[in-house]
C-alpha cells in the first residue's frame, strides 16, 4: 500500500472519530492524530466543525497544535512553546518530519548545515541517521545523500497541507505556467515549421544540383562523342594524305613507274619530205 491511500485511510478514521465526538473530548484525539506515524496531513481534520468549535474555548490551543503541524515547522514551535501544549517524543518526531518536507517543497538541495540548525541536530550521522530511518523508510521523501558536498538531495517529496492564502498564489503559479507554456507550444510550431520549410528548400536544391549535373553528365558525354568523332575523321584524313603522298613520290620520282614507260618508248625516225 503506498503513502497516499494509508494515509487517505487514516484521515477518514480520525475525520469519523472527530465529527462523532464533543468538543470536550477533541484533545486527546488530537494528540493522537499529530502523533500518528502515517499521518502527515490535516486539513481534513480542520475542516471538521466540532474541530472548529475549540476557538476560544480552554482547549484553543489544542487547534494551535493542529494548524502547526498541518503549516509549521520545528522552529515555528520553538518561538512558540510558551502558548502551545508541551509536544510528546512522537509529535516532536512528527513535526520534525514536516519540518523537512517544509523545506522539500522548495528546495530540491537541502544542505546539511541548515537541517542540522532547522531540526536541532548536533552532527552529521544523527542527521542522516534521521533523513535515512525517519524520512525515506517513512517514504515521504526520496532521495540521495552527498556527504561530499554535504547536502541532501530531493528526488521526491509527498506535498503537506496548503497554508490559507496558498491556493491563490499556487494558481497563479499554474496560470503563468500555463501561459510559458502556450508561448513555448507556439516557438515550438514555428521551429517545427522553419525546419519542414527549410527541408523542403534542401530537397528541391539537391534536385536542382542532381539535374545540373545529369545536363553536365550528358553535355561531356556528347562532347566527348563528337571530340571522338572528329579525332577519327583527323586521323583518317591524315591517313589519305599519307597514301596519296606515297603515290605522288612512285609516280613522279626519277626512276619511278612513269619515267619508266616514257624510256621504254622506241624513238620515231624522222623522214625527209619528198
Amino acid at each position: 500500500m503506498d503513502i497516499e491511500q494509508k494515509q487517505a485511510e487514516v484521515i477518514n478514521h480520525f475525520v469519523k472519530q472527530a465529527s462523532t465526538l464533543q468538543v470536550s473530548l477533541l484533545t486527546p484525539l488530537i494528540v493522537e492524530a499529530t502523533a500518528h506515524p502515517s499521518l502527515f496531513a490535516f486539513s481534513e481534520i480542520l475542516a471538521v466543525p466540532s474541530v472548529a468549535e475549540l476557538e476560544g474555548t480552554e482547549n484553543s490551543r489544542y487547534l494551535d497544535v493542529l494548524r502547526l503541524f498541518a503549516y509549521g515547522t520545528w522552529t515555528d514551535y520553538k518561538n512558540n512553546a510558551g502558548r502551545l501544549p508541551e509536544l510528546i517524543p512522537d509529535q516532536v518526531l512528527k513535526l520534525k518530519q514536516l519540518t523537512v518536507l517544509t523545506f522539500a517543497e522548495t528546495n530540491k538541495v537541502l544542505p546539511y548545515d541548515q537541517l542540522m540548525q532547522e531540526l536541532d541536530v548536533t552532527n552529521v550521522r544523527e542527521l542522516e541517521d534521521f533523513l535515512i530511518n525517519e524520512c525515506m523508510y517513512a517514504g515521504i521523501v526520496r532521495g540521495k545523500l552527498d556527504q561530499l558536498r554535504r547536502c541532501f538531495e530531493v528526488q521526491f517529496a509527498a506535498g503537506r497541507d496548503l497554508r490559507p492564502g496558498q491556493l491563490g498564489n499556487m494558481l497563479q503559479t499554474l496560470s503563468n505556467w500555463l501561459a510559458t507554456s502556450e508561448d513555448l507550444l507556439v516557438s515550438i510550431q514555428e521551429k517545427i515549421k522553419w525546419a519542414d520549410t527549410t527541408s523542403e528548400l534542401d530537397k528541391q536544391h539537391r534536385k536542382d544540383v542532381e539535374d545540373r549535373v545529369e545536363e553536365v553528365k550528358k553535355s561531356l558525354s556528347l562532347k566527348s562523342m563528337c571530340l571522338t568523332y572528329v579525332l577519327a575523321e583527323v586521323t583518317h584524313c591524315k591517313q589519305a594524305d599519307i597514301d596519296f603522298r606515297s603515290n605522288d613520290e612512285i609516280y613522279f620520282q626519277p626512276g619511278g613507274v612513269m619515267d619508266y614507260e616514257d624510256r621504254s618508248r622506241s624513238k620515231r625516225r624522222r623522214h625527209p619530205r619528198s
